[in-house]
């Protein structure tokens, strides 16, 4: 029981963060989306995660977006863990991961959308150059005041690990296509660029920008954004 209610009091401190950070943000310097995500390692090939972030999508309204995720892997190849050796996100020297995940998005005018996430992302690596290449094929599958809407999201990424004296970090760029089940087309694109900063074993800061351009109604609506990611690594001793 004591558990239970420590999970709820930091699910709870979580949205209220978040919301504290976007508001603060917001009044400074526009659209600032902040994003906490805990990763726990529980078998070699076994993954829980949970991640509270601010959104914005699709022309939605931004909002919370809070819930756990399974990762199911693949044994890591040896090319992408040379690739990916100074990474603190184990799973991106497996060639294949599997996600399913269930999100809470409380909408601040409209009602509470329930989604499931199932990913699946493949890794690439190009050895020669120390290149990753990701291509992240996620469907988000939205139950909202008794509607059901779905949208595909194709993102791919390109990352290299950089040197700097006994530091590493990882610049990447990416773009990333949505195809939307309201509009029954290609609806949105997302590019993106950042940086994944480690601080020692188990945190890394990703701060971002994006552009956004959403074509799903006429006129288009082009959004620029900036994220600052917090993700924590733990493992099962």
């Amino acid at each position: 029981m004591r558990r239970l209610v420590d999970r709820r009091k930091l699910c709870l401190g979580l949205a209220l963060l978040l919301s504290a950070c976007r508001h603060s943000a917001l009044a400074q310097t526009g659209q600032f989306l902040p994003e906490i995500d805990i990763y726990y390692q529980a078998q070699s090939n076994l993954r829980l995660w949970f991640q509270a972030m601010e959104t914005f999508e699709a022309g939605a309204p931004v909002t919370a977006e809070i819930g756990p995720s399974l990762d199911f892997y693949l044994r890591s190849l040896a090319l992408l863990s040379d690739v990916t050796k100074y990474e603190s996100d184990q799973s991106k020297s497996r060639p294949i991961v599997l996600s399913l995940g269930y999100r809470c998005l409380p909408y601040p005018s409209a009602p509470t959308a329930n989604r499931m996430e199932p990913v699946l992302t493949f890794n690439l690596p190009i050895p020669k150059v120390r290149f990753l290449v990701t291509d992240r094929n996620r469907a988000d599958l939205d139950w909202q005041n008794g509607g059901f809407t779905w949208r595909y999201r194709n993102r791919i990424q390109l990352e290299r690990s950089l040197r700097m004296s006994s530091y590493h970090l990882s610049p990447y760029a990416s773009v990333e296509f949505y195809y939307e089940s309201q509009y029954n087309k290609w609806a949105d694109t997302a590019i993106s660029a950042g940086c994944n900063f480690p601080l020692g074993r188990h945190f890394e800061l990703n701060p971002y920008y994006e552009h956004q351009n959403q074509t799903g109604n006429n006129p288009n609506q082009q959004y620029n954004q900036f994220g600052l990611m917090l993700n924590m690594y733990f493992a099962r001793r």
